[in-house]
C-alpha cells in the first residue's frame, strides 16, 4: 500500500461490536489507511478472527479481543488487553450495539435495559475506561449513532432514545475532552445493509423501499460508506471537527 494511503501509521485503534456489519467495515478501512487495530467481540469469536484474517491478509495489523461492553468487568478486561497488545490508543470506535423494535405497549424494562446498556452504558463506561490510554497529544473518539435520532421512526422509542443519547453525550463528552486533545464526534448512519439488517428483514421489505424512496441519493447504504467517513474522523483530516453529529444516510432526514 503506497504511504500517501496511510493516514493513520503509527496509530491504534480499538472498535467496539467489529466482528461484523459496520463494525467490521471500519476495522478493515482504519486497517487499511495504517491503523494497528483491535477487533472487539461479544460473542462471534469466528467473525471477528475473520475481520482480523482479512486485514492480515491486505498486510494490515490487527487482533481480536472479547469484551462484552455491558459488563463493566469486560470492559475493563478490554482495555487491560487493548494496552498490553499495543500499548496506547489514539482511536476508539464505540461501535457496539443493539436495536429491538416495539410499539409503546410492548416496552418493557428488559426492553429497555438491554438497549441502554449496551448502547449507553457501555458507551459511556468504554469511553471512562479508554481515555486513560489516550496519548497526551489526544485522539479521537467515533461514536456510532443513527439518523433514528433524528427521523424518530414509529416503534422505535427505546433505540431511538439510546441513540438520541448518543448524540447528546457526544457534544458533553467533546467539552470535557477537549482539554486533552481527543475530539469526540458522532457518526449517525441511516439503513446500510449489514448482516443484522437482513437477519431482521429490513433488506428487500417494504420500510427498505420506502426509505430509499425518501433518500436523495437513491439507495440503502453500504458498511464501506460509513466506514470511509469513520477514517476520515480518526484521522488528523478533522482535526478541527469535535461535538460534531455527522448525518450519513445519502440525504435522508
Amino acid at each position: 500500500m503506497s504511504s500517501s494511503t496511510q493516514t493513520l501509521a503509527s496509530k491504534t485503534a480499538l472498535v467496539t461490536g467489529a466482528s461484523k456489519g459496520i463494525g467490521a467495515a471500519i476495522a478493515k478501512h482504519l486497517a487499511a489507511a495504517g491503523a494497528s487495530v483491535v477487533v472487539n467481540y461479544a460473542s462471534s469469536k469466528a467473525g471477528a478472527d475473520k475481520v482480523v484474517a482479512e486485514i492480515t491478509a491486505a498486510g494490515g495489523k490487527a487482533v481480536a479481543i472479547a469484551g462484552d461492553v455491558s459488563k463493566p468487568a469486560e470492559i475493563t478486561k478490554l482495555l487491560a488487553d487493548t494496552k498490553a497488545a499495543f500499548g496506547k490508543l489514539d482511536i476508539l470506535v464505540n461501535n457496539a450495539g443493539v436495536y429491538e423494535f416495539g410499539v409503546l405497549e410492548a416496552i418493557t424494562p428488559e426492553h429497555f435495559h438491554r438497549q441502554f446498556n449496551i448502547n449507553v452504558l457501555g458507551l459511556l463506561l468504554t469511553t471512562q475506561a479508554a481515555v486513560p490510554l489516550f496519548p497526551a497529544t489526544g485522539g479521537s473518539v467515533i461514536n456510532i449513532g443513527s439518523v433514528v435520532s433524528r427521523i424518530t421512526p414509529p416503534a422505535s422509542a427505546v433505540y431511538t432514545g439510546t441513540k438520541g443519547a448518543v448524540d447528546a453525550i457526544t457534544g458533553v463528552l467533546s467539552k470535557e475532552l477537549g482539554a486533552k486533545k481527543i475530539r469526540v464526534n458522532a457518526l449517525n448512519p441511516g439503513m446500510v445493509e449489514t448482516e443484522g439488517a437482513r437477519s431482521a428483514g429490513f433488506i428487500g421489505s417494504d420500510m427498505e423501499k420506502g426509505v430509499v424512496a425518501q433518500t436523495p441519493l437513491g439507495r440503502t447504504g453500504q458498511p464501506a460508506d460509513i466506514a470511509s467517513i469513520a477514517v476520515f474522523l480518526a484521522s488528523d483530516a478533522s482535526g478541527w471537527l469535535t461535538g460534531e453529529l455527522i448525518n450519513a444516510g445519502g440525504g435522508l432526514h
